[in-house]
């Protein structure tokens, strides 16, 4: 597997896998980019579509996945969840490559944080207590409302059903949202988001409940809301995107206030771990979506380990690796046992076409974090693009369980589909394309694809039952309508 890597602000990698079996590929469609599965990678970046009045207000939409902040995060939230009697594992914690300073509920448990929230937030404390507040929403039911089939629509429909309301409202033309069709999907609004101030005012309830229950202080929670106050005076244009969909009132902003002052969790501020974990996510985010910026903020007379590790990222956006692997390569050695510290220099070397480099670094992260699907993952697409057959095998026992964590991820399947096509068997290939195109949301695809497996797979084996499973689904028709 070849492909060509990009470098830009928003660490865009384009490396793009080609199939030995050739008969895939033609089946993207335009608008969806095959990427790498590093760190930073951009999953999905597509137009939405909207009312003709709203379409210089509609933004693109970029998925971010990177093992180490969802590691981060989730640790965050994991106490929080369960004082909210709300499953961890349940709760898909998504993030949405946008400056604007959002977060919201949507589609059942899921809860999107848009990275301009991240870095807005001063220290951890402010995001535990905005991941409080929107479990509130999900403790309270205040999803989004629309049709059934939205519980099961994919996050980038959702997310860009979301977004595609905030270019409407923007517009004046907020009735419209209701027909705004998502990009290439059959699923179709028939609702919209929009909290009440009382939804509001519960789910602060609700999510100072559930801090005071994980034994944490409020402070952050209400630090956050008061960086905010005053945006209801502003035209709504002029607003950040978390007050559009979360009212604010001063009352709400007394009413935590009240609260924090009679709490016996006032000064049960985060560990100094914590702390410093934050500081790294968002040198992390700096460096890849903002280099340029990350070098002047993160000067080289900074020593702190987060200062380095956004210089490094920083420098290897800008395609200066001589600088970049030298001060990756004195992280690893401060902390031996950082799997994500590898994982970068396993990025950087095979994004540089340096790989067989970059198969030592990258077993060595899967070593220390061996749970993790995105690390396996990565080390997976090292493996098939060296494209030597001793490899093969490797890859598909890490793609099996990435799979298994990250069954709906197109480009994983595809990773999968290179693999069986190295090792000549069409019939798990078409059953891999049949799960990509599931994922994707491309019915047509999935049954043409399903179907193939389903003819070339011994009758009742694993990938024959599973390409029955998708031709169901695909031939159910039941969420179009």
């Amino acid at each position: 597997m070849a492909g060509v890597t990009q470098k830009s602000e928003t660490a865009r990698i384009t490396k793009t896998p080609k199939a030995d079996t050739g008969r895939w590929a033609a089946s993207l469609p335009v608008s969806l980019v095959p990427v790498s599965v590093g760190l930073m990678v951009l999953v999905l970046a597509f137009g939405l579509p909207a009312p003709a009045s709203a379409q210089n207000h509609a933004p693109k939409l970029d998925f971010i996945r990177d093992a180490e902040i969802e590691h981060i995060i989730q640790g965050y939230a994991r106490p929080i969840f369960k004082a909210a009697e709300i499953n961890p594992d349940s709760v898909e914690i998504m993030l949405v490559k946008d400056e604007s300073i959002n977060a919201f509920v949507a589609g059942g448990q899921n809860l999107f944080i848009h990275t301009g929230l991240l870095m807005e937030c001063e220290n951890p404390e402010q995001l535990v207590g905005v991941i409080a507040h929107e479990s509130g929403h999900i403790a309270g039911g205040h999803l989004f409302r629309g049709r059934d089939a939205m519980e099961n629509a994919s996050a980038e429909a959702m997310v860009a059903m979301v977004l595609g309301i905030g270019a409407a409202v923007l517009s004046g033309q907020g009735a419209a949202a209701g027909a705004i069709g998502m990009g290439g999907s059959d699923v179709a609004m028939r609702g919209y988001l929009s909290f009440s101030r009382s939804q509001e005012a519960t789910a602060d309830q609700a999510g100072l409940s559930f801090l005071d229950h994980a034994h944490l202080s409020a402070q952050g929670y209400y630090d956050f809301l008061k960086k905010l106050s005053g945006q209801e005076l502003l035209p709504s244009s002029r607003q950040v995107s978390y007050t559009r969909t979360h009212p604010l009132t001063s009352e709400r902003i007394d009413a935590v206030a009240e609260h924090l002052q009679h709490s016996a969790w006032k000064n049960a501020h985060l560990p100094a771990s914590d702390t410093e974990l934050f500081a790294r996510l968002k040198a992390k985010l700096m460096g890849f979506m903002r280099p340029g910026v990350a070098l002047r903020r993160y000067s080289a007379d900074n020593p702190s380990i987060a200062a380095r590790y956004a210089r490094a990222i920083a420098y290897y956006q800008q395609g200066d690796i001589r600088t970049a692997l030298p001060l990756i390569d004195a992280l690893i050695a401060q902390e031996p046992r950082n799997p994500f510290f590898y994982e970068l220099k396993g990025q950087v070397l095979m994004e540089n076409q340096r790989l067989a480099e970059s198969l030592p670094p990258y077993r060595k992260s899967v070593e220390l974090e061996p749970q993790s699907g995105l690390l396996r993952a990565s080390l997976a697409q090292a493996l098939i693009e060296i494209n030597t057959p001793a490899y093969t095998d490797e890859a598909l026992k890490h793609l099996e369980f990435a799979t298994r964590q990250e069954h709906d991820a197109p480009m994983l399947w595809r990773l999968v589909a290179t693999a069986w096509g190295r090792k000549n068997n069409d019939g798990m290939v078409a059953y891999a394309l049949a799960e990509e195109a599931l994922a994707r949301g491309d019915r047509a695809a999935a049954r043409f694809h399903s179907t193939h497996a389903e003819k070339l797979l011994p009758r009742g084996s694993p990938g024959w039952l599973r390409a029955q499973d998708i031709h169901a689904v695909a031939d159910d028709r039941r969420g179009d309508r």
